[in-house]
């Protein structure tokens, strides 16, 4: 899809409905050493609502990704967002005890949330009795996007290249992982390598359905590679996989992350954003069951626009 959004995926993807975003809602997390903070976003009609849980990039919190989180709620999701111990506004200094394994913080996290459902539910009335609990993808960016990707079947490699712990969990149906990290080793800046001991993940064991996505301008200071570092989950995993490189994208993907006002730079794009935004609407549509119509056509469009502004590859 180009800069003018075909009307046929706007009717695939049906009709924005209003939303209500209600935060925070605390969970307990003794072991944490601090509880857990959620926003959840969510469209104020429909009922039998699938749940996407999306873990936000390293700094941020459950505020930042509104033009992502607004729009999948608008299209009849419920989004739920914890804050992560290395957002910025927990402030956690850098010689704290919980810093090494935040990695793996962000991960229990995320599984917290699917435990205390119950919790989360009664704590937003005009949710009572709407949520498909069997209808569950996990999403995140960047440094979110390396924590969901464990829920969906990758794993660490240690530093002689055994396969760590299975973190994989079975109320994921499928994912959507923005800006995905790539593997470690020799693939790692010096400086990557001493500070993200963890990013040295294998995605042999990723098999559940994924939609991923990559700027081909995303030139990360964390790799010795190019801007393919962000294929790797694509290549190397085995299943029902997509890659939807975004022509000209840096690492913001045209600003997923904020609402902006004037764009300042070539990777600022509102057109980009939007793209992601239907493409990964119509991705979910399909791959959570709510309707079988939408993806053919995201895909039919893209494929025929004559000024894409992005590529499908699928596999």
């Amino acid at each position: 899809m180009s800069r003018s959004q075909p009307a046929a995926v706007e009717a695939t993807i049906g009709t924005p409905a209003p939303v209500v975003s209600i935060k925070p809602i605390v969970l307990p997390a003794p072991d944490r050493g601090d509880d857990l903070q959620l926003r959840v976003t969510a469209p104020r009609i429909g009922r039998d609502l699938p749940i996407i849980v999306f873990s936000h990039g390293f700094g941020f919190s459950m505020d930042a990704y509104g033009p992502l989180v607004d729009f999948w709620a608008a299209h009849g999701f419920v989004v739920i967002q914890p804050t992560h111990l290395d957002s910025v506004t927990l402030a956690l200094a850098p010689d704290d005890p919980r810093t090494p394994r935040i990695w793996r913080f962000r991960i229990e996290d995320l599984v917290r949330i699917f435990d205390e459902l119950d919790r989360i539910e009664a704590s937003v009335p005009e949710l009572s009795g709407r949520l498909a609990r069997d209808r569950i993808a996990a999403s995140g960016h960047s440094y979110g996007a390396t924590s969901a990707s464990a829920l969906l079947g990758a794993r660490i490699l240690d530093p002689e290249g055994r396969v760590g712990e299975d973190l994989s969990d079975p109320r994921v149906a499928a994912g959507v992982l923005l800006a995905l990290a790539g593997t470690g080793g020799e693939n790692l800046t010096p400086f990557a390598a001493e500070m993200f001991p963890f990013m040295n993940p294998s995605f042999e064991t990723m098999t559940k359905p994924v939609l991923m996505t990559a700027g081909d301008h995303d030139q990360s200071v964390l790799s010795t590679r190019g801007p393919d570092w962000w294929h790797d989950g694509y290549t190397l995993s085995p299943g029902e996989k997509i890659l939807l490189t975004l022509f000209g994208a840096e690492h913001s993907q045209g600003g997923i992350h904020a609402y902006g006002g004037i764009p300042q730079t070539p990777a600022e794009s509102p057109a980009l954003v939007d793209l992601v935004q239907r493409i990964t609407t119509a991705y979910l549509r399909s791959a959570l069951g709510v309707d079988e119509a939408s993806w053919p056509a995201a895909c039919n469009a893209l494929a025929h626009d004559s000024d894409p502004l992005g590529r499908l590859q699928s596999k």
